[in-house]
């Protein structure tokens, strides 16, 4: 009864906003018995931006608001605080926690030689993309771009605006020119812009969105603990840390429907203008 009990607990899955739907779809196409808890922190958007001290307190704190929903594992389904908070926290949760940029780096890896990473300032600058895929092929060379701008135009549903485009140029045209053949994307909010940035790379770059291989990682773990689900149909519930309003808007086009979120009020959560 109690390993029953145990099985049918959710996985937390959470992010800074809607990029991690990107790591849900592949939740929900890889482990449809499982539920999930999602939290948006979308008050606090974007992580980008933030220091590491921020990001390991805003980490904290959403892993103890996940214990109090009795999850049985977590999944950081951003890059960024992956980067830079995941060591940090992990040790501190009874449950295990799986950041996504290893396996990533070890897909990346597989697929090709020549590796660009697109991703925020901050997890650029921590350059785990780099240690990760230098661990699991030092014959690999590997290029990294920031893209502060990609997150909050997301967000804001600004995929097809001639301004995403000229941005999204800019920013692929140094990796073009050292020929990448592949492209991680460093930051679970960027493959909303695969269709975009396929028109801008040659057809020979192959994609590698981490979120699939965070969520294989994720299997292999639940079945090692004897926690994998293999009965029903798994449910989602969404919260967020800003205006759930606000976050159904721009989770719609993702999801094909208007989730219902609710609204976290986090203790450490700045108030919304």
């Amino acid at each position: 009864m109690v390993l029953q009990l145990r099985l049918q607990q959710p996985i937390g899955v959470f992010d800074s906003g809607v990029g991690g739907l990107t790591v849900l779809r592949e939740v929900r196409r890889q482990l449809p018995n499982e539920s999930v808890v999602y939290f948006g922190d979308t008050a606090r958007l974007p992580y980008g931006n933030r220091t590491q001290a921020e990001l390991v307190g805003f980490v904290y704190e959403i892993l103890e608001w996940l214990r109090s929903q009795s999850v049985k594992m977590a999944i950081m389904a951003c890059n960024t605080s992956s980067a830079l908070a995941l060591e940090a926290v992990r040790q501190a949760f009874e449950f295990p926690i799986l950041g996504i940029i290893l396996p990533g780096a070890r897909a990346a890896v597989r697929t090709g030689q020549r590796i660009g990473v697109i991703a925020t300032t901050a997890t650029v600058r921590s350059e785990s993309y780099v240690r990760a895929i230098a661990e699991t092929n030092p014959e690999a060379q590997v290029w990294q771009v920031a893209c502060p701008e990609f997150v909050p135009l997301i967000e804001s549903q600004r995929l097809g605006d001639p301004y995403t485009r000229a941005i999204a140029q800019d920013y692929l045209s140094g990796l073009v020119e050292e020929g990448i053949d592949t492209l991680v994307f460093g930051c679970t909010h960027y493959p909303h812009l695969a269709g975009l940035l396929r028109e801008l790379l040659p057809a020979s770059v192959r994609f590698v969105d981490p979120a699939k291989y965070v969520v294989r990682a994720a299997a292999k773990e639940l079945e090692l603990l004897g926690l994998r689900s293999n009965h029903g149909a798994g449910t989602t519930r969404f919260f967020v840390s800003g205006d759930p309003a606000q976050f159904a808007q721009s989770a719609c086009p993702w999801l094909g429907q208007v989730p219902i979120a609710k609204q976290v009020p986090l203790s450490h959560v700045e108030l919304l203008s």
